[in-house]
């Protein structure tokens, strides 16, 4: 999607990715085995075991933005003006390395 230029559609996906990793440890910690119908990745981990570091949490809270419902389109074309192929790419490289680092701690 980077390639295509899509590069708000590619952080939705980033963020998507760290929402089901967030909330299979929020599965694995938890007796329900049906995680909250939220999207907000920080809610999602407060009621995991994880105890990730200060600057990670920070990051979830930027990948919060973007998670999209198509009820905002102002939100999304501010979004659109901003994120642009070195932003994004910044911001996958950073996704790649807590995935990574998710998917260690399950």
């Amino acid at each position: 999607m980077v390639k295509a230029k899509a590069y708000l559609h590619s952080l939705f996906f980033a963020q998507l990715v760290l929402e089901k990793l967030c909330k299979a440890h929020w599965v694995k910690d938890n007796e329900s085995n049906f995680p909250p119908k939220i999207h907000n990745l920080l809610l999602i981990i407060a009621k995991t075991n994880l105890d990730l570091p200060v600057e990670d949490k920070d990051f979830l809270a930027i990948m919060n933005h973007f998670q999209l419902e198509g009820r905002y389109p102002d939100y999304k074309l501010e979004l659109f003006k901003k994120y642009k192929s070195v932003q994004t790419k910044k911001i996958l490289e950073q996704v790649n390395t807590l995935r990574k680092c998710l998917l260690k701690k399950l």
